[in-house]
C-alpha cells in the first residue's frame, strides 16, 4: 500500500503532465539538448514556479504515432500517451517532491519500431562566488 500511494504522489506531480505547448519557459541557459541522429529530442529548458521543466520534440516530417512512456528507477509507470503527427512538441514539468529519484523517458515510433531511451537525473555542483561589499 506504501508502494501505490508513493506512486500516486509522483503521477500527482507531474503536475498534468504536459503543459501547452505555447507556453514559454526560460531558454537553457547554453545547456546542450539530448539528442541522437534521430528527430527525437529531450531537453531541460528552464524552471516554472521552482519546477523543472523539460521539452521533448518529435520532429518527424511524416505522419508517426509515438508512445511515450515515463517510469522512475523503480520501474512505476509515471506516465504515458500516444500521439500522432508530424513536428510533435510536448512540455513535462516535474514536482521537486520526486527528490532524486531519477527517471526513464522512453519514446517508440509506431513507423520505425525504434526506440530511444532517455534518463533524467540531476547532478549538483558546488559554485564559489567572490562577495564584494563596502568596507565604509
Amino acid at each position: 500500500m506504501k508502494n501505490v500511494t508513493r506512486n500516486l504522489s509522483i503521477v500527482a506531480l507531474l503536475v498534468a503532465l504536459t503543459l501547452p505547448t505555447t507556453t514559454s519557459f526560460a531558454n537553457t541557459n547554453g545547456e546542450n539538448p539530448v539528442s541522437s541522429a534521430s528527430t527525437i529530442e529531450l531537453k531541460f529548458i528552464g524552471n516554472h514556479e521552482n519546477q523543472p521543466v523539460f521539452e521533448l520534440k518529435l520532429a518527424n516530417k511524416e505522419a508517426d504515432e509515438f508512445f511515450i512512456v515515463i517510469r522512475d528507477e523503480y520501474g512505476s509507470l509515471l506516465y504515458s500517451a500516444k500521439v500522432k503527427g508530424t513536428n510533435i512538441t510536448r512540455k513535462f514539468m516535474l514536482n521537486e517532491e520526486i527528490g532524486d529519484t531519477n527517471l526513464f523517458v522512453e519514446v517508440k515510433s509506431k513507423n520505425s519500431n525504434k526506440t530511444e531511451s532517455y534518463k533524467i537525473g540531476k547532478t549538483y555542483s558546488y559554485t564559489e562566488v567572490p562577495v564584494i561589499t563596502s568596507a565604509n
